[in-house]
């Protein structure tokens, strides 16, 4: 996302640009292109940046490395980053949670064998 600072705008350009636009003050507004766009455009938008966040978090624990994870994550989200469609944008929203789960599984499961390879004996 752009700042304000950045591309020329100022602070006192953007209180204008809020006003010209007939908009409240407390709805951001992003650079997409080189047109502002307020947040209400993209209601999913936020959606996205959560998943985008939660799956950086999980990729830390990744058994590749956590390089390995936000290289691919990145190139994921990258690839998809022109759709606009809100029922694409769903569906790929609702991968991205599966992923989530699918990661939480591996964790737990990695866990566990720790756990029972320390405690337990092993079978013969």
């Amino acid at each position: 996302m752009l700042g304000w600072s950045e591309g020329g705008q100022r602070r006192g350009d953007v209180s204008l640009t809020y006003h010209r636009l007939n908009i409240p003050s407390t709805t951001r507004l992003v650079r997409v292109k080189g047109h502002l766009v307020s947040d209400m455009a993209n209601p999913l938008r936020g959606e996205v940046i959560r998943l985008y966040k939660n799956l950086l978090y999980l990729g830390r624990e990744y058994p590749q490395g956590s390089a390995y994870f936000r290289e691919r994550l990145k190139s994921a989200f990258m690839k998809n980053k022109d759709v606009t469609d809100p029922e694409k944008i769903k569906k790929l929203v609702a991968r991205g949670d599966f992923v989530i789960k699918e990661l939480e599984a591996l964790y737990f499961l990695r866990k566990y064998r720790a756990m029972k390879k320390r405690y337990y004996e092993p079978e013969k």
